[in-house]
Formats: C-alpha cells, sequence, structure tokens
C-alpha cells in the first residue's frame, strides 16, 4: 500500500484549545502516523502519513479544529515520505 505524507499549517485561533489532542485523537482514529506542534507564530504544525483517502479525512477534520478553535487556514503540502513514521505524537 502506498503511504502518503502531508504537512499542514494550520492558523487561527489554534493554540490553548486542545487542538493538538484533537489531531491526535483524529489521527489514531484513521489510522495515521506523524507528529503534531505548536510554532511559535501560533499556528500548529502537523505531518502525518497514511492512506491518501484517510489523510483526506483528517484534512477534513483540520479545517473544523476542536469546539473552542477557530480555524483561518488550512495550508497543505503533499510530499514523498522519506521515513516511515510509526505511532502520532503530540510534540512539545
Amino acid at each position: 500500500m502506498m503511504m502518503e505524507e502531508i504537512e499542514c499549517k494550520i492558523t487561527g485561533r489554534v493554540q490553548m484549545v486542545l487542538f493538538r489532542d484533537f489531531v491526535q485523537r483524529k489521527a489514531s482514529g484513521f489510522d495515521i502516523a506523524g507528529t503534531v506542534e505548536n510554532q511559535e507564530d501560533g499556528s500548529v504544525k502537523v505531518v502525518a502519513q497514511g492512506k491518501k483517502e484517510d489523510l483526506d479525512k483528517l484534512i477534513e477534520c483540520l479545517h473544523k479544529g476542536p469546539f473552542l478553535a477557530r480555524v483561518a487556514r488550512v495550508e497543505t503540502m503533499w510530499r514523498e515520505p522519506k521515513e516511515e513514521l510509526r505511532g502520532f505524537k503530540i510534540l512539545y
């Protein structure tokens, strides 16, 4: 099965609203591996690997975010995975 990889930058009110926990739960449910972390500019960065249809579902969730979030934009870059990621981790 061909694995795909995305890197997303999510902007808006996406820090201090449990966004990383939300992404970790969704990604784990879709059998997606990767990482999520807050960025200094107030955005959240997601790197995720999985099947294209599962990544599409995750991107859809990123546009909504958890209850308290207000997502302004989701910039998504598709790319070839360089290494296989395992599990889905929140980076601090």
